[in-house]
């Protein structure tokens, strides 16, 4: 698939086969997704990969902060991936002290490149994904075991497509670009 192909195709998909989501996939999506970039290389994307049906439906029931489409993506996905960032690296300099006035922004920013990073690649291959922000770090962590040093920046449900979901209007180009 080319790039801008991939990239006006990949929608957000909530609904999967039963099929499960292979080991090697997985391994094959995220290998494509260490590509992404980040601040000055750090590379602060870990990816846990949730296929136990209990535990998954434990994240669904408990977790989602009582919403709905979160909780029925959770508990229907063949595989959920708990996308961390390690803290303390995007942003800083070696001796603890921010490069920029973003702060800790920085590590959120390269954790959302990663994440479409891991979205594209997974449609490159026929799967669906769907990045979800709506729900409780601590809860997830009580579930998951998150290691010393990460944080939760986002949940991604993946599997192989129920549906093929329509591309929402999108903004004109005028709207969205400015030349000076």
């Amino acid at each position: 698939m080319e790039a801008l192909e991939c990239l006006k195709t990949r929608r957000s998909v909530r609904k999967f086969t039963e099929q499960p989501v292979t080991k090697e996939e997985i391994e094959q999506v995220v290998a494509a997704a260490a590509y992404a970039p980040s601040w000055k290389n750090t590379q602060i994307a870990r990816y846990i990969v949730v296929t136990d049906k209990e535990k998954k439906q434990r994240l669904a029931d408990d977790c989602m902060m009582d919403f709905a489409f979160n909780q029925k993506t959770t508990a229907s996905a063949p595989a959920l991936v708990v996308l961390t960032m390690i803290t303390g690296r995007s942003g800083y300099e070696r001796d603890g002290s921010f490069s920029t006035s973003q702060g800790t922004h920085w590590q959120s920013f390269d954790a959302g490149v990663a994440a479409q990073t891991f979205c594209l690649a997974a449609h490159a291959l026929n799967l669906g994904t769907v990045i979800m922000g709506i729900f409780d770090e601590e809860k997830v962590a009580q579930v998951v075991q998150i290691p010393e040093g990460q944080k939760v920046a986002a949940l991604i449900a993946v599997g192989h497509p129920a549906e093929e979901p329509m591309c929402p209007k999108r903004k004109d180009v005028e709207t969205l670009v400015s030349f000076e």
